[in-house]
């Protein structure tokens, strides 16, 4: 300890013989006092910020080169992206800042009025330094957690922006406190007064943070999730969740921005149930005209039963009917007595078989062939079942296929589709 404190001893020496020196020579190339003074602390100013320079230099290209060979040949992930994010790099510009803070005060020991300027100059560029690099470090926080599988149930970004965002205004207090030479705590009294001031001001950042608590809690909203938010257009993936807003990539590849506060206050759909039960839900129907539902006669049937799907279907049904219209004594020269088939009975068994041999459909769940309420436009009839598969390109392609064939084999059963009569329509009625 005696010989640390004899070496600085001796450079705080060397220090003031080297501003002799320089005042010496100045006076002795014909300089008066006053200017000799003045231009001796301009070069020893000069010097010092050229010699953190090069120790900036040092710092730049041998240290954090050797930090970064380091962190390239380590096994770890995480002082990687300490790398790709440059915080070793930012930290170098502290070097100089350090070497002018300990040479400042004894290089310009005569120069009160220089020394405050530069220190209080030096205490902003340090805090600055500061700032970039706590910046730099939370970004790098950000992507380490990301690599964890943890970050797709719970995204912690906004959170980190929240510390940013204090960060900052910590910063700002303490370089206003520099410039005004008064303590921070003088400036933090003064806050109170302005709260409601900083509430209008962060009031979107503010609600963003509690909303950005409320879908990570509730896991209301992940990464990768897709939503469908009508009121914004939106209907697509979550690509970002940040603290004051959310980025949707729309199925078209444009992106929505949401504000996350909306995600709370508004309704959304979330997809995220379907993707991870492993079907997707079909619920589509076609329309009937009603007047062509009628019972089936003895030619029609036989005719339905060459259909391979309904076959069985047929025979047993008309037999139990039959055995019911017999045990009760039906007159069954009256078509409206007793029970009979409908062609769109038998219409709706058919589609039932035919989901059930589709391969694409799941048979854990359920299959469905119904009539929803009529209308003046006609009868519904809705497919309701789960498709197995997900994509979207295949998926609406499995539900084309379908009804393709739906609307394909409606007249084998007798009946009609019902649509709008267009112009061709009128046009065969002219021609008639």
């Amino acid at each position: 300890m005696p010989d640390f404190q004899q070496r600085v001893d001796a450079f705080k020496e060397t220090q003031q013989t080297l501003g002799r020196d320089i005042h010496d020579w100045l006076v002795g190339i014909g300089l008066n006092e006053n200017s000799a003074i003045l231009l001796k602390g301009a070069i020893i100013v000069l010097g010092i910020f050229i010699l953190s320079y090069i120790v900036f230099l040092i710092a730049r290209k041998i240290i954090v080169r050797i930090l970064h060979e380091i962190a390239i040949r380590t096994e770890t992930t995480w002082d990687d992206v300490m790398v790709e994010r440059r915080v070793f790099h930012r930290l170098a510009y502290l070097a100089p800042a350090i070497l002018i803070h300990s040479l400042m005060p004894s290089m310009l020991a005569n120069y009160e009025t220089w020394t405050l300027l530069l220190q209080g100059a030096l205490k902003i560029y340090m805090v600055l330094i500061v700032i970039i690099v706590l910046d730099a470090f939370f970004s790098a926080m950000i992507d380490i957690y990301q690599n964890y599988e943890i970050s797709k149930f719970k995204p912690i970004k906004g959170y980190i922006q929240i510390m940013k965002i204090i960060t900052y205004l910590i910063a700002g207090i303490i370089i206003i406190s520099i410039l005004i030479n008064k303590s921070p705590v003088y400036l933090l009294t003064g806050l109170g007064a302005i709260s409601a001031v900083l509430m209008l001001i962060f009031k979107d950042t503010l609600l963003g943070f509690v909303a950005s608590i409320q879908l990570s809690s509730n896991d209301m909203l992940r990464p990768g999730d897709w939503i469908t938010m009508t009121k914004f257009g939106a209907d697509g993936t979550v690509v970002d969740i940040n603290l004051t807003t959310v980025k949707i990539e729309n199925f078209d590849k444009t992106i929505t921005t949401v504000p996350t506060y909306s995600l709370i206050s508004d309704a959304f759909q979330n997809w995220r149930g379907m993707q991870e039960s492993g079907v997707r839900r079909i619920k589509r129907s076609v329309i009937i005209n009603m007047n062509s539902v009628k019972f089936c006669t003895p030619e029609m049937l036989e005719a339905f039963k060459k259909i391979h799907l309904i076959n069985n279907y047929i025979t047993e049904t008309q037999i139990l009917l039959e055995e019911n219209n017999v045990s009760k004594n039906i007159d069954d020269s009256v078509l409206v007595n007793g029970r009979r088939q409908t062609n769109l009975g038998v219409f709706r068994a058919y589609l039932e078989a035919y989901l059930n041999n589709n391969e694409h459909l799941s048979k854990e769940n359920i299959i469905i062939v119904r009539q929803l309420q009529p209308t003046e436009k006609g009868l519904p009839i809705e497919i309701y079942a789960f498709s197995k598969i997900l994509e979207w390109d295949k998926y609406e392609e499995l539900i084309s296929d379908i009804f393709d064939h739906v609307l394909a084999v409606v007249p084998q059963f007798e009946l009609q589709i019902f649509q709008n009569p267009s112009g061709s329509d009128f046009k065969s009625l002219l021609n008639v």
